[in-house]
């Protein structure tokens, strides 16, 4: 009988397993392995989607926080997103010429941008964000809408530990 990574994270596959598998099944026994995989597929599905509308992922990003939580100082914009400051200014830039965004100085600190949504970024967050689903729906479609939230559940509590690490 060959060793299966239930029998033992690293142990050896017998070779008819190694052949016929897909993956190294070591790694499949990894849950690092399977999250980070997982997520490039998801990642995918979402640029294809976002992407059919003219925008990359970190404008999506951008008008979703803006829709999230209102009108932000730039800055406060990137570190909620976890972009590079430098780089944020690129992504408004492209999204502030289709009219989606606008930047005003802040009128109680001249030095910062705020940063707001358009009526018409409104409207396209709104677009996008059924898109967004529908993507969602399409990678995550082999899971009951049960183990979808319980899977949503447990990768938010991982995220929400690293922010608090982070803090």
């Amino acid at each position: 009988m060959s060793e299966t990574p239930e029998s033992g994270p690293g142990a050896p596959a017998g070779p008819a397993q190694a052949e016929s598998a897909p993956r190294p099944p070591s790694l499949l026994a990894l849950p690092s392995y399977l999250a980070g995989h997982a997520a490039r597929i998801g990642h995918d599905a979402l640029v294809e989607a976002v992407g059919r509308n003219g925008l990359r992922l970190p404008h999506f990003a951008a008008l979703t926080a803006l829709s999230d939580f209102g009108p932000l100082p730039q800055h406060v914009l990137a570190d909620r997103l976890g972009f590079q400051r430098s780089h944020l200014g690129g992504y408004l830039d492209v999204i502030e010429e289709r009219g989606l965004v606008r930047r005003t100085r802040d009128q109680a600190d001249r030095r910062r941008q705020l940063v707001e949504l358009t009526d018409e970024g409104v409207a396209l967050q709104h677009r996008l964000w059924l898109v967004a689903e529908q993507s969602q729906d399409s990678f995550l479609g082999c899971f009951t809408q049960a183990e979808r939230r319980t899977l949503t559940t447990l990768l938010r509590r991982l995220v929400d530990a690293d922010d608090r690490a982070r803090a």
